[in-house]
């Protein structure tokens, strides 16, 4: 019990309370942890939700984009988070995704493969599951949107074409870049992935859309069909 009051963040200094540092100094004066702590709001019987929270970013190597990867069974390993606190902790990660996004996606110029694949790694490269999507572009190049088709694998039947250019038709479409994500790292095309990209760009062919790459990505590294001449 002594060890439980002692810990609790109500007996601290106020101004070494996260919530209230943040709001005495600022957000900038809070570390990862504080942060962390902030969205659980509590830790468990022996540990203030500042030390649980130090444990779950250790478990990460102290990386945001290491923890971005946890699912909501992975959180609720930790003593002291249920589904609640997980949920909260992977919303606030995926806002700062989200947010990111929206910085570089003012209509951005796409003019090589690394301009697409560093958008693309920032929405999907650290996923642990397969996802789909699809940039659409005007005629400069500029992005106009960038959207999920699908999760869970390329293959024909994960995969719509057609909602791909019921899409591009709505916005106007001139050219569109595919990409998906590798969660194993590997990035070397698979024949599905080749084959859907054909089948892809067969498609844009008859409706006069241009197919400018699909782009594998990874955390780190990408893979661009248009580079390799596979396009």
């Amino acid at each position: 019990m002594y060890h439980e009051i002692k810990n609790s963040i109500k007996n601290w200094n106020e101004d070494d309370r996260p919530r209230e540092k943040l709001a005495s100094k600022g957000r900038s004066s809070l570390s990862d942890t504080e942060l962390i702590a902030i969205i659980m709001g509590s830790g468990n019987r022996t540990e203030s939700a500042v030390e649980l929270a130090k444990r779950i970013l250790q478990s990460a190597n102290n990386n945001w984009n290491e923890l971005a990867k946890y699912s909501i069974e992975d959180l609720c390993k930790f003593k002291g988070i249920g589904e609640a606190k997980a949920i909260s902790i992977i919303t606030a990660l995926e806002i700062g995704r989200r947010r990111n996004s929206q910085e570089i996606l003012e209509r951005k110029k796409i003019s090589s493969s690394r301009d697409a694949a560093t958008i693309f790694q920032q929405q999907i490269g650290d996923l642990p599951n397969e996802e789909f999507w699809v940039m659409f572009l005007n005629q400069g190049n500029r992005i106009i949107k960038t959207e999920q088709i699908s999760r869970g694998g390329i293959t024909k039947t994960s995969v719509d074409i057609r909602v791909i250019f019921k899409r591009a038709l709505e916005l106007t479409t001139t050219a569109i870049i595919l990409s998906h994500n590798h969660p194993s790292g590997n990035l070397i095309p698979s024949p599905a992935d080749k084959s859907i990209t054909k089948k892809i760009k067969e498609a844009a062919c008859l409706l006069d859309i241009q197919l400018m790459d699909h782009v594998i990505v990874s955390q780190k590294n990408y893979f661009s069909f248009s580079d390799q001449g596979l396009i």
